[in-house]
């Protein structure tokens, strides 16, 4: 099985700049991007090379010469990035798991360089953009920025740490864990870690933990952890569980396509009826959660099984019910 102790981002990263000399050939690529003498597999490198094209970069590969560049008037060395600021880069493009600088910061000031500068005198990345993402703005005050530095840090250096959090009831606690990735979600960053105390991986909010400090004791993350399907069975992608439920909910034809694209966790079964409506089996770590999501679906959805989930989002409604029957406070 291939294995690395570097985050996948460090190896996009290579990747990119060896693309950007433009003189590899697809093993010569492997070898450039090696650790430690460990070339990626085929199947790795051809996965790497979809992220980066997924995720805006204009690489090509010019058959006749049997090499990959970008496209003409594109290049990361016209950015004259600094370090800190190409994991910005990447981390802005979305294709890193791991991310290697501030969240705030230094994004506006790589993204002006890109604009700027990546194309030169062409500048298609100039003007408004024709597309608009409606994403939950990310915010993090200078402590919970110093959190996300020290904690990333330590994801990449392999090293345990221990910090004072208070959950979401503003319970304290001290936790010593091994910080595995992050979670980015509605608005708030997470951190995923093996807790020593629990013994068992926890996600942890980035604006709750105080007082980190970095252990000279080292961790090596569990053969074939997947952090994408560790945040996969939730909607959040925060909660999780080791037992997975299986809800079956029915959307109404005026709203089918949109619950169909609304791909809220990776296990998913999506089967259309004859009047237009849609039946979606979703597999998940946390019912309340997926409960919560339904009803903003208001009267055009619908669970239908398990029993005990239909009659939870019942209860919960009637609850609702009460609330607005009662009469608004004054203001």
């Amino acid at each position: 099985m291939e294995r690395t102790t570097e985050p996948k981002i460090v190896l996009l990263v290579r990747l990119l700049n060896a693309i950007d000399e433009g003189r590899y050939s697809f093993e010569e690529l492997k070898d450039r991007i090696a650790e430690e003498g460990r070339r990626p597999s085929t199947r790795s490198m051809r996965r790497y090379l979809a992220v980066l094209g997924e995720a805006g970069f204009p690489w090509y590969f010019d058959r006749a010469a049997n090499r990959y560049g970008f496209a003409d008037g594109y290049s990361l060395k016209r950015l004259e990035l600094s370090s800190g600021e190409l994991f910005g880069l990447v981390a802005l493009r979305s294709i890193g798991a791991s991310v290697g600088g501030p969240i705030g910061g230094s994004i506006d000031e790589v993204t002006d360089k890109l604009v700027g500068s990546a194309r030169g005198a062409k500048a298609r990345l100039r003007g408004p953009s024709p597309v608009e993402f409606r994403l939950p703005e990310i915010r993090l005050d200078e402590a919970g920025e110093r959190a996300f530095l020290q904690l990333s840090a330590a994801e990449r250096a392999s090293r345990s740490v221990e910090f004072a959090y208070h959950d979401k009831e503003g319970k304290p606690s001290s936790r010593k864990v091994d910080p595995y990735g992050f979670v980015v979600s509605h608005g708030r960053v997470y951190v995923v870690a093996y807790d020593h105390g629990r013994r068992d991986k926890r996600t942890f909010a980035v604006d709750n933990v105080a007082d980190v400090r970095t252990l000279p004791s080292t961790f090596t993350k569990p053969e074939g952890f997947d952090l994408a399907a560790f945040a996969g069975t939730s909607i959040s992608g925060v909660l999780h569980g080791t037992n997975l439920t299986e809800v079956r909910v029915r959307f109404a034809a005026r709203v089918s396509k949109a619950a169909a694209a609304a791909r809220i966790v990776a296990g998913s079964d999506v089967r259309g009826a004859a009047d237009g409506s849609v039946e979606i089996t979703y597999r998940v770590a946390d019912v309340d959660e997926l409960v919560r999501w339904v009803l903003g679906w208001g009267t055009q959805a619908e669970i239908l099984a398990p029993p005990e989930v239909r009659a939870r989002i019942a209860a919960l409604s009637a609850d609702v019910a009460k609330t607005y029957e009662r009469e608004a406070p004054k203001e």
